[in-house]
């Protein structure tokens, strides 16, 4: 099948939408079962402390491992007794362990999507399983000494993979997964009128446009805040959000962010909203 086909082909394909309704409520309720401790695990998952998505991060690991797997078996013996042999079978191991974290990050990632994002992820989701599991059999049959069917199943393996990254792509590519939302808007470079103050009541988050640029302002007594609108998660509307003390939280997927800073107080975004212009007047 002709790979630019395929995201057509899943978009006629139910039992992903099934698949994704049983499997979203699961991973939230693990979440929620881990209690306060478990906001903080799933904003490391996501990549809040790094600036942007983890995920990403972590399917390098297996990526380039198994690609290492595949070049030193083409130069190893058959019988599995060089240094090049051994260091295949090295690569395949670390490459398995990357896979288990690329799995975890990914699926905490997806949990927060939702319509044709959500459907391909599954998609994306089941080959890299497939692909896991290939290369895991491959571990098998080195260990028994069937170095050619562990061969075999490496390959198959790694076409699995690129199927799955080729998806990948098209979720951050296509469907802006992963990407600051909020970046490439024109900001202004000094203080520009665009509001009146009188039309800014206290504790009220208020949409306004800098040219195309929708921008939030917060006030907070003598101080106003204003932050880029538009959440840099999967673009949500900030202004349609909550206040909670001094964080606005997105009304889509709940990314919280910090007036003050622009910081990211919790996920799923991985990006900071930037501040900029404040006003004390």
């Amino acid at each position: 099948m002709d790979l630019r086909g395929l995201t057509s082909w899943l978009d006629e394909q139910g039992w992903l939408d099934a698949t994704a309704d049983t499997l979203q409520p699961s991973v939230k309720r693990f979440f929620e079962t881990l209690g306060p401790g478990g906001r903080g695990v799933k904003n490391f998952l996501h990549g809040t402390w790094l600036g942007h998505p983890l995920h990403p991060v972590m399917t390098d690991i297996p990526l380039g491992a198994w690609t290492a797997t595949l070049l030193l078996d083409a130069m190893g013996d058959r019988r599995g007794q060089s240094g090049v042999a051994r260091a295949a079978d090295a690569s395949l191991v670390l490459g398995l362990a990357g896979a288990l974290g690329s799995a975890v990050t990914g699926l905490t990632d997806w949990s927060e999507t939702d319509a044709r994002p959500r459907r391909i992820g599954v998609a994306h989701a089941v080959l890299n399983a497939s692909a896991t599991l290939l290369f895991a059999g491959s571990l098998l049959c080195r260990g028994r000494g069937s170095r050619g069917a562990g061969r075999g199943l490496a390959a198959t393996g790694y076409l699995a993979m690129i199927a799955a990254a080729y998806l990948g792509g098209e979720l951050v590519y296509h469907e802006q997964i992963g990407v600051d939302h909020s970046s490439g808007r024109e900001m202004p470079e000094k203080f520009t009128p665009v509001l009146p103050l009188s039309e800014l009541p206290e504790g009220e988050l208020k949409r306004v446009r800098y040219k195309d640029t929708p921008l939030l302002l917060v006030r907070r007594g003598d101080r106003i805040f204003a932050l880029a609108e538009t959440c840099a998660h999967l673009g949500g509307p900030l202004a349609e959000g909550k206040l909670v003390g001094n964080t606005v939280v997105c009304p889509w997927h709940a990314s919280q962010f910090e007036l003050e800073s622009g910081r990211v107080v919790n996920g799923p975004s991985g990006k900071i909203e930037v501040r900029t212009a404040r006003s004390g007047k």
